[in-house]
This record gives C-alpha cells, structure tokens and sequence, in this order.
C-alpha cells in the first residue's frame, strides 16, 4: 500500500479502515472489523487519483479528423465552430461519460474546466455537476469563460464568449449555489477565464479579485506553446508569468493548466507565489507544445498534478496513462534517474491535491483524509517477471483500476487490505 501522506508511508500487507466515508485507521496486521471488506492481496492500493485539467465537453468531438494534426491556434479555430451547439443535455452526457472514462483509471476527483457557454445553451455548469453527482464523483468544477473574440482580437466567435459583467455575476451566483466548503466535500468551484488570448485583462483582474472575496480557487491555460508566449509578449510587452503577477494571479489561490514554457526565472518565482500546475502530457505530445519542466517545478517547490485535457487533444481519459506519460517524459527531459513511478504516483495524488488546496484531505490515505481509494491488480500476462518493487510495477505496466470513492453511499465501516 502506497499511502502518500506526508511520511510517504509504504506499507506491505497493510490495510485502510474507512468509516462514514473517511479514513479512521491504517496500519499492518490485523485490520479492524468491518460490514465490508475487499482483499486487495496481490494488488496496489493507493489513494484515488486526482485529475487537476480537463474539459469534458470535449468528449462530443474527440478525435475529430480535420483538427488531429493541428497546433493549439489553429485546433481551437476548427472547432469553435462545433462547440457552439453545446447545451444542457450535452454537458451532462459528456460529463458523466467523460468521469466514468477517469474513474476506469483510478480517478476519484476531477476537475473541469468549462469555458465554452454558448448563447442558450442554458446552465451547463449545473448539468455536468448532476452528472458528477449521479456517478458519486468528487469534482471540482470551474465556471470558466471567454470574453475576447474574433473581433476584438482574440480566437473565438463571437457566440461563444460572454460579456464581462455577466461572465462575473454568473461566477458569483455558481460558486453560492455549488461551493461546498465542508472537509471531504464533493463539490467546490473555482473561477477560470480561459487563456490570455480568450478574455480581456480586466476579466483576469477582477476575476482574481472575486475570488479573494468568495474565497475560492483560480484556473487558466498559461504558457502553453511557443504560440502562447508570443501571444503575450505581442499582446501585453511581457512574457506570461509578468502578466500572471500584472493581474494579481500570482498566488496560492491559482493553479495553471499546462505550463510548458516557464524559463528558470519564471519558475522561481511560480514557486514563490505558491502557484500550483496541472501537468497534461498526452495533450502537449498531440498538439505538438513542449515538454514541460516539471522536475525542476517540483524540485523548486511547486505543486504539480496532472490533467488528462480534454478528450479531442488528448483522446482518452486515463490518469494512469498520464501518470506514465509523465514518467517517461521526465526521464526524457530530466535524466532516466529524474522521472521516477514514485515521482509519477505523487503528482497523480498528493501534487493534484496541493493544487486544488486540499493536501491532507484528498490524493493521500491517512486518518482524517477522504476514503477514497484505488486498487491495482498486479497479477496477469503482463506481469510475468515483474517481481519487484510493487509501484514501479504499476507504473510500469498498469491496468484499470477498481476505484472506490468513499461518496458512494454512507459505509458503516469498510476495509481495504493489501
């Protein structure tokens, strides 16, 4: 068993007691007695995945022909066009389709960032958290937006972006309807205008500002390809972290979606202002955008999760095959010894939960921490030989997962031993 928490505890024939949905005990030997329990021997258990970037609506076009080799601009100018039939229905069968994708990989929390609200298409952010919670999905949902478009200089059409006084009392009335500040909560929602090249810079200002006063988290995309970078020096006369620090984003509130393209400065100080990143490295792979940096993130203090994209950039939704992904790149960019499975396992868990601000409560398994839990059978083909070290195993290999998130139903008591 792979705890994660903060002692990075690895326990050999241990178990976890969950109760009411959070964990009471955990430990070797005897585990406690309980209504249920699941013998996970010959598995690794580890605590649900935590996906930190995604946009589920995109599972009505994935894979869409004429946009599969595409860099990110001209991606987002195919399908534009498409994405302005979304509505209620359609978020809500993406939603439930794209997180029963996640939780096939051991994913028990995820994130959304819906930004797409095309005129009439009714209250999108509510279908997809219906769907959330029919699933028994821990989500974190973002009211994301778009405000600059084609005729003010940015890349949407204009009937998909918002005007800026209605994009920000629509954030306020979905985080007082939504946001669930309780510890283990399944519901909280975070503030997200799109992209520097989607919404205007007062959009980023007093969007920073509206989440001060209501206290919640904020997401954007941010250096994500050579493209974007040019975009904002072209723009705003600085490089994408200056802007960042411009609109008062420079914080622990926010965590950013890709980051390929910080230099060594720029990381320092992402480090400083406590920013969290969303690591996506199918999606930067198709689209062509980089390799991000995040051994030197991590090693600098950032907190790095990962983020499966949205399915018509990154094709499947699978938080193993981005752990693994995430793994190899490292070695890749880093040095072999650099990208480690432990290395992957953390950002899948604790880094996702750092940037959404809940270290201690999910993406670990410790008393008081949400029971939400992922076994991975290590038995099969293709683990003949494999007889070492049970994470790297995993990592290695993998397979789905059977996740248990502790929102499905109220448990008296349940164990999980390895």
């Amino acid at each position: 068993m792979a705890t994660v928490d903060a002692q990075r505890r690895e326990l050999s024939g241990g178990y976890v007691a969950i109760n009411d949905g959070f964990v009471v005990a955990i430990g070797v030997g005897t585990a406690p007695a309980a209504r249920v329990s699941i013998d996970a021997s010959d598995c690794l258990v580890t605590p649900g995945l935590i996906n930190t970037h995604h946009h589920l609506y995109q599972n009505l076009t994935r894979a869409f022909p004429p946009m599969t080799n595409s860099a990110l601009f001209g991606w987002l100018r195919t399908l534009y066009p498409l994405w302005r039939a979304l509505d209620e229905e359609s978020a809500h069968v993406s939603a439930w389709v794209g997180l029963a994708e996640l939780a096939l990989s051991g994913c028990t929390t995820s994130t959304d960032h819906l930004y797409v609200h095309p005129r009439g298409g009714g209250d999108l952010l509510s279908a997809e958290i219906a769907a959330a919670r029919d699933l028994g999905f821990r989500f974190h949902p973002t009211r994301g937006s778009m405000s600059l478009s084609e005729k003010d200089g940015g890349l949407p059409p204009d009937d998909v972006v918002q005007d800026h006084d209605d994009i920000l009392a629509a954030s306020q009335r979905a985080v007082e309807r939504h946001h669930d500040r309780s510890h283990g909560a399944m519901v909280r929602i975070a503030l997200a205008p799109c992209s520097p090249f989607s919404v205007t810079k007062q959009l980023m200002i007093d969007s920073a500002a509206l989440a001060e006063r209501l206290d919640v988290r904020l997401h954007t995309h941010f250096a994500e390809n050579d493209e974007d970078d040019a975009y904002s020096v072209a723009t705003f006369g600085c490089r994408p972290t200056q802007y960042l620090e411009d609109v008062g984003w420079a914080s622990s509130r926010t965590w950013l979606a890709h980051c390929v393209k910080p230099n060594d400065d720029e990381i320092t100080r992402l480090a400083a202002a406590g920013v969290g990143v969303a690591h996506c490295p199918s999606s930067n792979l198709i689209l062509s955008s980089g390799i991000a940096p995040i051994v030197k993130l991590r090693t600098a203090g950032v907190h790095v999760g990962l983020g499966v994209d949205g399915s018509s950039s990154a094709d499947s939704a699978s938080l193993w095959m981005e752990a693994r992904q995430a793994m190899l790149l490292a070695k890749l960019a880093s040095g072999a010894d650099a990208g480690t499975a432990r290395m992957a396992l953390e950002c899948a868990t604790r880094g996702g939960a750092g940037c959404l601000g809940r270290v201690g409560e999910i993406g670990e398994l410790s008393v008081g921490s949400v029971g939400d839990v992922a076994v991975w059978s290590l038995t099969g083909p293709q683990f003949a030989g494999a007889i070492g070290d049970p994470i790297e195993r995993g990592c290695a290999v993998g397979r789905r997962a059977r996740s248990t998130p502790s929102s499905q139903g109220s448990r008296s008591c349940e164990t999980v031993t390895s």
